[in-house]
């Protein structure tokens, strides 16, 4: 092979690759956003039907069902994510995100639509100036991502434990501020996390949609922990 050709394949490459990664980035939020409206709509909906809304949260057993089962999917699409089809890790994306809307049915039953609107808005504009930060900062956020998984873990010990033993409504307020931290903390730093795996994509493989697919699923994730964290903060409760 000549060094003519060479060239020349280095540039189609470099070329194919300049195409892939906007392409594969803007795949990520749109699956996040229709993950976000699927959640949305089932939540609603749901809301809207007393019968399911007791069929669901009547029952302790049905929503430690739907609970763990979320759990299973994530760490099921998260660890396995590269030998499942990329039509198989979408639809567990999209159950995922259908079960997520009937556990976060109860919003619509203890605040005011006004209240969630306005959260939700709030949340957005929060949302995406820290996955813009993430996106164009230089700095390197890999160990401020270690620090807030660390942290988050420590909110999930505190939360668990001032649910069933302290319940103390002011503990759990400052908890709420703290997770509000975290998530917008972790929004920039899974957003630069992302960047950096799909910049190394030559083309919009599977495997390349699947990374994507993955990065989706942890902005959807920070997404709704940061509106329900709010949500807690500054939602008002119907009368």
């Amino acid at each position: 092979m000549n060094e003519d050709r060479l060239y020349e394949l280095i540039r189609e490459k470099e070329q194919t690759a300049a195409v892939a990664f906007p392409a594969l980035m803007r795949k990520v939020y749109v699956w996040m956003t229709l993950a976000l409206l699927i959640t949305g709509f089932t939540a609603y909906g749901v809301a809207s039907s007393p019968g399911i809304i007791s069929a669901i949260f009547a029952n302790k057993m049905v929503v430690w069902g739907i609970f763990f089962a979320e759990l299973g999917i994530v760490w099921y699409v998260s660890a396995r994510i590269m030998r499942l089809s990329l039509m198989s890790a979408t639809l567990l994306f999209v159950l995922y995100s259908v079960l997520n809307g009937l556990m976060l049915s109860f919003i619509f039953i203890v605040y005011t639509m006004t209240s969630i609107a306005s959260v939700f808005f709030i949340t957005a504009g929060t949302f995406a100036v820290m996955s813009l930060i993430g996106y164009f900062t230089k700095a390197d956020l890999s160990s401020l991502g270690r620090i807030l998984m660390m942290a988050l873990i420590g909110l999930i010990i505190a939360t668990l434990v001032n649910v069933f033993l302290l319940k103390d409504t002011g503990l759990g307020l400052i908890l709420s501020y703290v997770g509000v931290l975290i998530f917008v903390g972790l929004t920039a730093y899974d957003t630069q996390k992302i960047k950096q795996m799909l910049m190394q994509a030559d083309d919009v493989s599977e495997e390349a949609q699947k990374i994507a697919l993955l990065g989706s699923l942890s902005l959807y994730l920070d997404f709704i922990n940061l509106f329900l964290y709010l949500l807690r903060i500054f939602g008002g409760n119907r009368e």
